[in-house]
């Protein structure tokens, strides 16, 4: 009996560091986590998302913002969780990178990255993220996400998208 009980122990403990492993991988690098919050926020009409997984990519006092040239509106990372649990997001939604361009120094990084977006309305957008990363505990954190749309008027600059 003692014999099965540190097997299963061992078991659980095992596994459990494997998951935790799994867990840190996109976290890692820079290109991971802005991978993982794509691949976070894009789901199939139908799911739910994984809000604990996206809050594991920020730091706790993350703020968000979206803005134009005529307002921002911020949110804590909290609120932008709730707004995440909108039954808009269970339609389906798709956002994809176009192209990133990633400044890093001494544990903190600035990323500007163009995006493709779609919702279930089959609305399609395109847009620059400006994400402030900081890099401490083994892995990176995000501690801003700043993005705007790109309007017929005013295209995203040929830099942002590869050209």
């Amino acid at each position: 009996m003692k014999y099965l009980l540190c097997a299963i122990l061992s078991f659980i403990t095992l596994n459990n560091s494997a998951a935790q492993e799994r867990n840190m991988v996109p976290v890692a690098s820079i290109d991971g986590i802005i991978n993982e919050l794509l691949d976070q926020i894009t789901i199939e009409k139908g799911e739910k998302m994984d809000t604990t997984a996206v809050r594991n990519l920020f730091h706790p006092s993350a703020i968000l913002t979206v803005a134009d040239d005529a307002k921002a509106e911020t949110v804590s990372l909290d609120d932008f969780l709730n707004l995440l649990k909108d039954p808009y997001y269970e339609e389906g939604y798709l956002e994809k990178e176009i192209h990133k361009i990633v400044d890093e120094y001494n544990g903190i990084a600035q990323v500007f990255q163009s995006f493709y977006g779609k919702d279930s309305e089959g609305v399609e957008e395109r847009g620059v993220n400006s994400y402030q990363l900081t890099y401490y505990d083994n892995r990176w954190w995000i501690v801003s996400l700043l993005w705007t749309v790109e309007r017929e008027s005013l295209e995203i600059p040929a830099k942002y998208v590869g050209q």
